[in-house]
């Protein structure tokens, strides 16, 4: 049963390869790149001057690492339902086939990260040094994850979704949840504060925040400062500058897209029970 299973990942794997050359799906990465120039063009002058705009920046390289990778998978599993239910009936084991598509999708996701980082270098004066390596480095490891995680709740939308245009239809509502919930637009506390808990936006957030101690006033001052030079920010536990929340963070990112694998390979199951 193992072996089959490995053998059904090996097929797919390569099917993906396959419809994503034949299919010109490589424009996703040319697509990451424009958005990357764009995004960093203009935040790049202003980052690491002020705790306002080096946060701004922040949310902005954040949002377009979630709109990168949701965006590679929106669509995909949905076009592919009816396909599935016969090669379910055929014998397919939906989770070789979801992680099939996880497994390819890390490598499209590990070249948008680069396209993505290297631009960022281009506008960007990134500090020497992170919390336990060096900055760019960390940084790196959190677009990496971030663009990853965006991509498999892409193919979970997709799994749930009945056809693409309802897929598309959800992702708006998606992109809206991540970008409000992360913490920056808005204080959140309560449920909402709970809420924010499962997105990636909250956790790039906070990764890149703790790898940059955006929490440091005397490197990082409030704009208040010129006017107030004795003004003293409260810090913000999500930004401590320690290995520990830089960690937490990649880790609950991990932890959000592994629910997000089992949403899709159970909502694909129930959805062909009867096949």
């Amino acid at each position: 049963m193992k072996n089959k299973r490995l053998a059904q990942l090996s097929v797919y794997f390569k099917k993906n390869f396959r419809l994503f050359m034949n299919q010109k799906n490589w424009k996703f990465i040319v697509i990451a790149a424009v958005i990357s120039f764009l995004v960093c063009a203009i935040v790049g002058e202003n980052m690491y001057k002020t705790f306002e705009d080096t946060q701004s920046g922040f949310f902005a390289i954040v949002s377009a690492a979630i709109w990168v990778g949701i965006f590679n998978s929106i669509q995909r599993i949905c076009k592919e339902h009816n396909t599935i239910a016969a090669e379910y009936r055929s014998g397919l084991h939906i989770s070789s086939y979801i992680m099939s598509h996880v497994l390819f999708d890390f490598f499209v996701c590990l070249c948008q990260a680069i396209c993505l980082m290297a631009i960022c270098c281009a506008f960007i004066e990134f500090p020497s040094d992170g919390v336990v390596m060096p900055a760019v480095v960390e940084t790196f490891i959190t677009l990496l994850l971030v663009i990853w995680g965006a991509d498999i709740m892409g193919i979970m939308v997709s799994s749930v979704s009945s056809n693409p245009n309802v897929a598309m239809t959800a992702m708006p509502f998606v992109l809206i949840l991540q970008l409000v919930m992360c913490g920056v637009l808005f204080k959140l506390e309560g449920w909402s504060e709970a809420i924010a808990n499962i997105t990636y936006s909250k956790w790039g957030m906070s990764a890149l925040g703790s790898s940059s101690d955006l929490n440091n006033g005397k490197s990082l001052p409030s704009r208040i400062n010129e006017v107030f030079p004795t003004f003293v920010r409260e810090n913000i536990d999500m930004y401590d500058y320690e290995a520990a929340t830089m960690l937490a963070a990649w880790g609950m990112i991990i932890l959000i897209s592994t629910v997000c694998i089992f949403i899709s390979i159970i909502s694909l199951k129930f959805r062909n029970r009867n096949s």
